[in-house]
């Protein structure tokens, strides 16, 4: 009986024996050369902390507050597509997970079961994080509006707009693998979809820019729904504040883990550029890359209130299914308190740039 994994780490090289090629070109592969990929994760590497020490510490916790609510860590699982590539209980299993383990839980659009089966599996748990629905926007906006108004019936309590993937990325890997969706599994929210009509579609990325998400439909759909709006994929300071002006709930600093735009910077660098124009304006979350404790509490010393958790996600689920996603958050979460402890910080409010800076401390 092989040894229980220990990190993240572990996880990954596990998921990746166990899938097969063309899974594990969708669910773990980026855009072009990868090199975004490979950025988000050397981004919080690079990144030092500067402990301080004979801090008290009595009493020290991970909650943060967010939405409107008291989170018992900052830790939520971000919207993936198609998660039955990884277990055949898909996304039921991660968002029972997440629920287990106090974490949040944003559904995809691309999901592969449907997003009643998700929640009906765990609003009823008192200890869950919150439960968003990820929307990408299609090309007929009556369709929008109704899967929006599906997810708040269904109990979904906020809207997540992806603005980073009008076009999907130039994906080499998942294309030498020539991989597609097996039988049996689907986007099964897309189902009912209309067709874009062949005069719609012109020849510019098949038309499909001439539909993507602009801010006046941002601006449209919140006048149709009562959910909160959060926008995923910024990584412009300008973006950032123009999206602040629409009253949005907050916003994800994303570069779609590096699966859309290759060269595109990682997160760790847009986080603190962001976090500084808006001043606290808006809540922030950030994606991509997060593989260590210490990196979630990067993120919180650079400005976000919580951190998206993807691929580990995946890997959890393909290794154990859903006991192997609460694992991998179970990892994450024992790693930040770790991190905390040792830097100083009896709580999360004590995560401050000034972690980060050693000269600043001299002040």
């Amino acid at each position: 009986m092989p040894p229980q994994p220990i990190t993240l780490a572990d996880y990954e090289a596990l998921a990746r024996e166990r899938l097969d090629p063309g899974a594990w070109a969708y669910l773990y592969g980026g855009a072009a050369d990868e090199l975004t990929l490979r950025a988000n994760t050397e981004g919080w590497q690079r990144l030092e902390l500067w402990p301080r020490v004979l801090r008290a510490l009595a009493g020290g916790h991970t909650q943060v507050q967010l939405a409107g609510r008291t989170l018992a860590h900052p830790i939520l699982l971000a919207p993936v597509a198609h998660q039955q590539l990884a277990h055949p209980d898909g996304e039921a299993a991660s968002a029972l997970a997440a629920a287990a383990q106090g974490a949040g839980y944003v559904l995809s659009t691309q999901s592969s079961v449907p997003m009643e089966t998700v929640s009906q599996a765990v609003l009823g748990d008192p200890g869950r994080g919150p439960l968003w629905f990820q929307l990408y926007w299609q090309h007929d906006r009556g369709f929008n509006l109704a899967l929006a108004e599906r997810a708040r019936a269904a109990g979904y309590e906020a809207l997540v707009l992806t603005a980073d993937a009008p076009v999907s990325g130039a994906r080499d890997r998942e294309r030498r693998t020539g991989f597609s969706l097996p039988p049996g599994v689907a986007s099964v929210h897309l189902r009912d979809l209309p067709p874009l009509r062949r005069a719609e579609a012109g020849t510019y990325c098949g038309g499909l820019p001439a539909h993507a998400l602009r801010w006046e439909d941002i601006a449209w759909l919140q006048e149709r729904t009562p959910l909160p709006v959060w926008i995923k994929g910024v990584l412009h300071p300008q973006d950032a504040l123009q999206a602040q002006q629409l009253g949005v709930a907050g916003l994800i600093i994303s570069n779609h883990g590096g699966r859309t735009l290759d060269t595109a910077p990682a997160t760790a660098r847009a986080l603190p550029r962001i976090a500084e124009a808006l001043e606290g304006k808006l809540p922030l979350i950030v994606d991509g890359g997060i593989r260590r404790g210490t990196d979630v509490l990067k993120a919180v010393a650079l400005g976000a209130s919580a951190v998206l958790l993807g691929r580990p996600v995946m890997h959890g689920l393909a290794v154990e299914g859903a006991l192997g996603v609460a694992r991998v958050i179970r990892i994450l979460r024992d790693e930040l308190e770790i991190a905390m402890a040792l830097s100083g910080c009896r709580t999360l409010s004590d995560a401050t740039p000034a972690l980060l800076d050693g000269a600043s401390q001299l002040s």
